[in-house]
């Protein structure tokens, strides 16, 4: 149920900057994949911030509870962490993608961000990590120990290893932020601003990527809609 989860409504820039913090976001999709997959389902609910990520949970609160949530995508959270680093001279580090992407994070991020330090990280693409994999991300993490640490391994898994990892990590803030490594990267076009602006970044997405988002969008977004329709009979 959507009220299992407490949503950030303020603007990023009251985050505190003197805590660690866990940020992960929910949208549709991740709400779906949590009501079937209880771990991830903690790792959200025990985020120390939760940002609204979609239009359909914006517009499921404002239904469900006469509420105002602002929506915050997670290229949001990218650009409001690194223009706050470029201020401070802080360092940010990319942990997920190919050496590629992250290569192209790198080189983009000197030109855009001169004052902030980067260093990256890409784990190994499997379904699980070993306790040797988890023992070199952490060292590579805590070497560099980073403000900011950005997460791009996908939903659910980044989401599940920040959270377990919380209190081995030596770092400020850590967000969760999956396609925002490739979008920022070049290696994949987000939607342009008046579709976004519009709520239809998730039809851009579909169209440019019909095979692999079709269930996501088409069956996710009607099982979202169910769920909530429930919720609403059911309070």
């Amino acid at each position: 149920m959507l009220s299992d989860y407490s949503l950030y409504d303020r603007p990023l820039a009251e985050l505190s900057i003197n805590h660690k913090l866990l940020i992960t976001t929910l949208n549709a999709h991740s709400f779906n994949v949590a009501e079937k997959d209880a771990d991830f389902k903690t790792s959200l609910i025990q985020s120390d911030v939760l940002i609204p990520d979609g239009v359909s949970v914006v517009w499921a609160v404002k239904w469900l509870y006469n509420l105002r949530v602002t929506k915050i995508a997670g290229a949001d959270l990218f650009f409001y962490e690194m223009e706050r680093l470029e201020k401070i001279g802080g360092k940010c580090f990319f942990l997920g993608s190919t050496n590629t992407t992250l290569q192209a994070i790198k080189q983009r991020a000197a030109k855009e961000y001169p004052n902030v330090l980067v260093d990256t990280y890409s784990p190994p693409y499997k379904p699980a990590f070993t306790q040797l994999d988890n023992q070199a991300m952490l060292a590579a993490v805590n070497s560099f120990q980073p403000d900011v640490l950005f997460v791009g391994m996908t939903a659910p898994k980044q989401e599940k290893w920040a959270y377990e990892q919380l209190d081995n990590l030596q770092v400020g803030h850590i967000g969760c932020i999956g396609a925002v490594f490739d979008f920022y990267a070049g290696t994949v076009n987000r939607a342009p601003k008046w579709m976004i602006g519009m709520g239809l970044e998730w039809l851009y997405r579909l169209v440019k990527e019909p095979k692999r988002m079709w269930r996501r969008y088409l069956l996710g977004n009607f099982s979202f809609v169910f769920s909530i329709v429930k919720e609403k009979i059911t309070k």
